[in-house]
């Protein structure tokens, strides 16, 4: 039997909003931590997105889940679980809840109760039924992560043992199952909550008014500006050391970076590479850096012509110089990628050859797939800065011209970043630029929603590539609880992904992160969320 019973050290939480116009300087006595985000958040409610930061600003900082990973790390720790067990066979997890977990509150509810077992059943049967009385309390809402890591084929049911133990039981056994349990799309809502709201006749407040059980407490939105979240007093791993935590939604990194210059916010998010010389010499900035978890890439549409023709999609990646890209886009931040997951992470393929910049072999390719005179395409660039791309329109116009010299016309498009990510989701692209970020350390969670054949109905495989020899090697290596063996199968699957070529491989960043030197404790987060939970302010 395996156990888990650890005290949670670092709490995971991330927050959002900004008062605008508000001076870093005049906060300090209110202890208000401004944070300037990238982009606005896709909503408030975890479960129903899969795009990495801009979705944590809207749902992190308001929530917990079972299990969470260590800030920093990948070491999964209790959160309102505060032990597990794990039975010898893999099939039975078994949690228990901590005593006396509050929720938050707001003008228009008072939780009249703790944290209970009904929350945990609430939260995951309203993504797996179909007919849960909240499946469909958002319309044009999907729980597409959940979605796209098949959950309901892994999960058997989901058990109250009693009001404060929880029980999974799984289909087969799922090597990272615990890994998944920590991920945002299995944060806990309040039953309560939806009950009170759906009587009250108002039951979208459920999705739109969050309250939660993490360390600060939505108080309001003002949509692509700010979020505004206070401290939760009740907070079960103790208040946090801030009052007020705002999220100041700034798209634009130089303008996020004059921001954090004038004191206008403590922490900003994605700088350009061009700066980052320049904040390593500021004095008054602290600019933090780490290997990035991440991979970014352009996928190719498969369900559409030309790039259901593998031949095409390898002229494609020959056709890129990729090395330019690395030196003009992120400015030296980065290394070329090869593989969909980074070097960093266990059982990195490195015996993959990268495609080389080939621009003959390229035109052979196209004229062999029947493309001797060229062909005319689609492709949808990043309209904001990731943390796997610093500059989609960029490095959108340098592979145009690489594509150009075997005679490929490429149309650019894009969109405005939320109707960007709804459309991605639809299959009606050509080719799309996009990218990932870990969520939990574990390779399955690049393998299976970059490319996994569930994703592609849930909407997060971009290329839409539904491979069986690919899918029957990430299967099987859910199946196998040893690290070394599931690293083999994940090997060769690598190979394939080589091979068949769904994606343009790109590069995987080097992540910084400028905080004012008055921040105090605040620490980069291997999945590139930001985590303000044990932060403070110096006067």
């Amino acid at each position: 039997m395996k156990k888990g019973n650890w005290l949670l050290k670092t709490g995971a939480v991330v927050v959002i909003g900004a008062f605008a116009g508000l001076h870093a300087g005049a906060a300090m006595a209110a202890k208000t931590l401004v944070y300037c985000s990238e982009g606005s958040p896709e909503g408030f409610n975890p479960q129903f997105f899969t795009t990495g930061t801009t979705a944590d600003a809207g749902s992190v900082p308001m929530y917990n889940r079972l299990v969470e990973m260590e800030t920093g790390t990948t070491n999964i720790t209790p959160a309102l679980a505060e032990s597990w067990e794990i039975s010898a066979d893999g099939l039975t997890y078994t949690f228990k809840l901590r005593k006396g977990v509050k929720f938050h509150t707001n003008a228009k509810f008072k939780p009249s109760r703790n944290l209970t077992a009904d929350d945990i059943l609430f939260s995951f049967y309203r993504m797996a039924d179909e007919n849960h009385p909240f499946h469909k309390n958002t319309p044009g809402q999907t729980y597409a992560y959940f979605q796209d890591l098949g959950i309901t084929k892994i999960v058997d049911k989901l058990e109250k043992v009693d009001d404060l133990t929880v029980r999974f039981k799984l289909k087969r056994p799922e090597a990272p199952f615990l890994a998944t349990l920590t991920m945002d799309f299995m944060s806990v809502h309040s039953a309560e909550y939806a009950q009170k709201m759906k009587a009250a006749g108002t039951p979208e407040l459920i999705d739109k008014e969050i309250i939660g059980t993490g360390a600060f407490q939505f108080v309001s939105y003002q949509k692509d500006a700010i979020i505004r979240y206070k401290a939760h007093d009740g907070y079960w791993d103790g208040r946090p050391k801030i009052d007020n935590l705002i999220y100041a939604v700034t798209p634009d990194a130089s303008v996020r970076y004059a921001k954090l210059k004038a004191g206008e916010c403590h922490v900003m998010a994605l700088p350009k590479p061009a700066d980052v010389e320049l904040m390593k010499n500021d004095p008054n900035i602290k600019l933090l850096s780490q290997q990035g978890l991440n991979i970014g890439y352009v996928g190719f549409n498969v369900e559409k012509k030309p790039f259901d023709n593998k031949l095409v999609r390898q002229a494609l990646n020959l056709a890129v110089d990729r090395a330019s890209i690395l030196k003009s886009v992120y400015a030296g931040t980065g290394q070329v990628a090869k593989n969909v997951i980074p070097p960093t992470m266990w059982s990195y393929n490195d015996k993959i050859k990268e495609y080389p910049y080939d621009v003959a072999q390229a035109k052979e390719l196209l004229a062999k797939a029947g493309y001797a005179n060229g062909l005319e395409i689609e492709m949808w660039y990043l309209p904001v800065s990731r943390p796997y791309n610093p500059d989609g329109k960029r490095m959108a116009e340098l592979i145009q011209a690489d594509w150009a010299k075997i005679g490929v016309k490429t149309k650019l498009t894009t969109y405005e970043w939320t109707e960007y990510k709804k459309r991605s989701k639809t299959g009606e692209h050509h080719s799309m630029m996009f990218g990932w970020s870990g969520d939990n350390g574990d390779p399955d969670n690049f393998f299976e929603p970059i490319l996994g054949c569930e994703a592609v109905k849930g909407g997060g495989n971009i290329p839409r590539w539904c491979n069986k020899d690919y899918e029957d090697l990430i299967q099987k290596a859910k199946l196998t609880p040893k690290q070394a063996e599931r690293a083999k199968l994940y090997e060769k699957a690598q190979e394939i992904v080589r091979e068949e070529a769904p994606l343009l491989l790109l590069a995987h960043s080097l992540r910084y992160t400028p905080v004012r030197k008055n921040v105090i404790g605040f620490k980069m987060d291997s999945t590139a969320h930001h985590y303000f939970k044990k932060v403070d302010l110096d006067k």
